[in-house]
């Protein structure tokens, strides 16, 4: 019984003067990896996507941890990112710790509060107190490498938190650009406990994976409905039906391809109205105003193009096809731009941009060579017209010169020739 009394108290007392002196390891020490600074961690996690990597030292005694979050395999062109998110497991509320290179060669760390998906990461204050923010680079297997030091007081005093990382593109003048919305990028958060060491990862992305999804399927919609559709149907309004053969199947072309777009582009406003639903904090003001006034356009345009087009003889339908080209074409610029902005927004890689611009370009190049034609053939036509229009002026000259010549002689009296 007193060897049991003694077992316990050294237990005690090593325990003890464990949380006094030093941190307590969460889990086995890295393998080996040494601090350029010369700073040591007993725990670290190699996390799942990212090339990333977490190293820490958990005090219980005071509550905080320091951290050294390391991504490796970058760029100096690249800024990194980690976060605790004391409110929920996505992006919105997190607390995060932002570094970079600068363009004049030395290291800024910081810290940033995300309050919407819009955040640009300014500098700001975060929900709990942290220490010694700094960060470090180097240089491994010719692969730039960035650290991220800091002490945190843990919120709530609770070692189990939501965290998350991320990286994202350095533009020029120091400015950070939006990370990808695609895959890695969407699944770099979970729950991490300091104390245990255990590190679980949120299945599918959660509702960020899921808004991303969401986003994407909005963008290619209205790409394909307002970007691609309505550009194709004002061009056929405008160059087939100038052939004879095509009357009236340019008309119902027309029509299918407008009212398709119209149809696709209401499922594509209604997902915009659904992520403007689902992120309040969300800043795009310019392509929400445009999405809403496109809406309004094309809307109208169905309504007077079906119920209030007067017929082609009638003396308002000047007035009509005004209206009916200001709007059609109004909306077809408009779409553009907002395209361009969606992937300005969703940022899916250059080579969508320059398929969509590529598109873009090839149906102006058929719009400019069928302009041009349309303009000989109307042209020839109009000649044409004039050439027959003169034959037939100068025919019923003719016509009536014979008839007052014969006129002219019946109203001559005849003599009889008798003596």
């Amino acid at each position: 019984m007193a060897m049991r009394k003694l077992t316990m108290m050294v237990i005690f007392v090593s325990i003890l003067f464990g949380d006094l002196l030093g941190p307590t390891a969460a889990a086995e020490p890295c393998s080996g990896y040494k601090f350029s600074t010369g700073k040591s961690f007993v725990a670290c996690k190699d996390l799942p996507v990212l090339n990333s990597t977490l190293h820490w030292n958990y005090y219980p005694s005071s509550g905080t941890v320091d951290i050294a979050f390391r991504q490796t395999a970058t760029t100096t062109s690249t800024w990194a990112a980690w976060a605790i998110n004391p409110t929920s497991h996505g992006m919105v509320g997190a607390q995060a710790l932002v570094a970079f290179q600068q363009s004049d060669g030395t290291m800024l760390a910081y810290s940033s509060p995300i309050q919407s998906y819009a955040t640009l990461l300014r500098k700001g204050e975060l929900s709990f107190p942290v220490f010694n923010i700094s960060a470090a680079s180097s240089n491994i297997n010719s692969f730039f490498e960035i650290t991220i030091f800091a002490t945190i007081q843990l919120p709530g005093n609770s070692t189990l938190v939501n965290h998350l990382w991320q990286q994202g593109p350095l533009l020029q003048g120091d400015v950070l650009g939006m990370h990808p919305l695609t895959g890695d990028h969407v699944k770099s958060f979970g729950s991490l406990d300091f104390a245990s060491g255990k590190i679980e990862t949120s299945s599918g992305g959660g509702d960020f994976s899921k808004k991303a999804t969401i986003k994407k399927v909005h963008g290619i919609i209205n790409g394909i409905s307002w970007g691609l559709l309505m550009p194709i149907g004002a061009m056929v309004a405008r160059y087939v039906k100038v052939f004879e053969v095509a009357n009236p199947a340019w008309f119902y072309i027309h029509v299918t391809c407008q009212c398709s777009a119209y149809l696709i582009g209401v499922v594509g406003w209604g997902t915009g109205v659904w992520l403007g639903a689902k992120s309040s904090g969300i800043q795009y003001k310019a392509h929400k105003c445009i999405g809403i006034t496109l809406f309004c356009l094309a809307t109208l345009q169905v309504l007077v193009g079906r119920f209030l087009r007067p017929k082609k003889d009638h003396k308002c339908r000047i007035f009509w096809n005004m209206f009916h080209y200001a709007v059609g074409y109004g909306t077809i610029v408009l779409s553009i731009i907002n395209v361009y902005k969606g992937l300005h927004i969703l940022q899916p890689g250059k080579a969508w941009r320059d398929a969509y611009t590529f598109t873009l370009a090839s149906l102006g190049c058929i719009a400019a060579v069928m302009e041009v034609f349309t303009w000989t053939l109307v042209y020839k036509k109009n000649k044409l017209a004039k050439v027959q229009t003169v034959e037939e002026e100068n025919k019923v000259e003719t016509d009536e010169e014979a008839n007052k010549a014969e006129i002219v002689e019946e109203s001559i009296p005849t003599s009889s020739g008798e003596v």
